[in-house]
Parts: C-alpha cells; sequence; structure tokens
C-alpha cells in the first residue's frame, strides 16, 4: 500500500506538480464557494461595501477578471501533460507572458466572485488561496529548475511568475 502510495507521488513529481496539490486546490475551491454563497446571499456578513458600489461597477472589473482567468486557465490546460513530465520548458502562448497561467486564471476566477458581491470574508480567504498557489508554484519551480536548470533560470528571468513582464515575480 506505502509503494502506490509512493508512485503516486514520484509521478506527480515527474509530471512537475506538487503531490498535495490538487486535493488542496479541490478542497480550497469548495471552502471558498461555501464561504462565498453563505456570506454573499445567506448571512451578508461581510458584503456592506455592496451598498455603496452599484452592481455594474461590480459587475464589469468582475466580469474581465472571470473572463481573463477562464482564458488564462483554457489556453494554458491545454499543456498540461498526465503521461511524464513536459519534455521541454513551455515559453509560447501564455506561457510567453506569466510562468502559471492556469494558477493565475484560477486566481482570477476566485477574485471576480470577490468583487461581484465585495464579500470581504471571501477576499481574505483569496489571500490564503493564493498562498497556497504561490507555495504550489515555488514548489513546481523547484522541480522544473532540477529537471531543466539553465534553461528554465532564463526562463524566470523574462518571465512574471504572476505578473506579466515583472521577471521573478
Amino acid at each position: 500500500m506505502t509503494g502506490s502510495r509512493d508512485d503516486g507521488r514520484e509521478l506527480k513529481e515527474r509530471n512537475g506538480e506538487h503531490p498535495a496539490g490538487d486535493a488542496v486546490q479541490l478542497m480550497l475551491l469548495g471552502l471558498f464557494f461555501v464561504v462565498w454563497v453563505f456570506d454573499s446571499f445567506l448571512l451578508q456578513w461581510t458584503t456592506f461595501a455592496a451598498a455603496y458600489l452599484p452592481l455594474p461597477v461590480r459587475l464589469i472589473p468582475a466580469g474581465i477578471f472571470m473572463l481573463s482567468g477562464f482564458l488564462l486557465a483554457r489556453a494554458s490546460h491545454s499543456v498540461v501533460n498526465h503521461d511524464g513530465g513536459p519534455e521541454s520548458v513551455r515559453t509560447s502562448g501564455v506561457f510567453r507572458y506569466v510562468r502559471h497561467p492556469l494558477y493565475l486564471g484560477a486566481l482570477l476566477f476566485y477574485l471576480a466572485l470577490t468583487i461581484a458581491t465585495c464579500s470581504l470574508i471571501s477576499f481574505g480567504l483569496l489571500v490564503v488561496i493564493f498562498f497556497f498557489y504561490n507555495f504550489i508554484a515555488g514548489y513546481e519551480e523547484k522541480l522544473m529548475l532540477r529537471r531543466f536548470n539553465d534553461e528554465y533560470r532564463d526562463y524566470m528571468k523574462k518571465t512574471g511568475k504572476w505578473i506579466p513582464g515583472s521577471g521573478r515575480v
């Protein structure tokens, strides 16, 4: 039984992923959604700012973030390979701008929901989620550095981790 767990961990690492990344992402998604729904529509404990910001003022940026997140996730998800990891450093498409477009897309989705309802507790949870994504992105970058060495190091210098054009960040 221990061998199969170790085999799963090795497969995840070979694919350049954190072994617990998928499971924790699903748990955080569920937690965020429950908190967001309860605060935004049922309890409304921390949505008081919504009374001062008209719905269109909230929905326009929320829609932009939602669409951007969807496009980033869609464009980056097509390169995810679960059969043995990447053959080379991906530097084309959305990977030309940010090193973790799938994670950034997910974060923009969370941000869009938070802005749409002005849920401060959801924003606090988004900060926690960002730190988790930053942790697994850092872990995965160490695996990529080990696998691709200078090629990935050069990519890191030219491409922002989260912000396009920022390099290293």
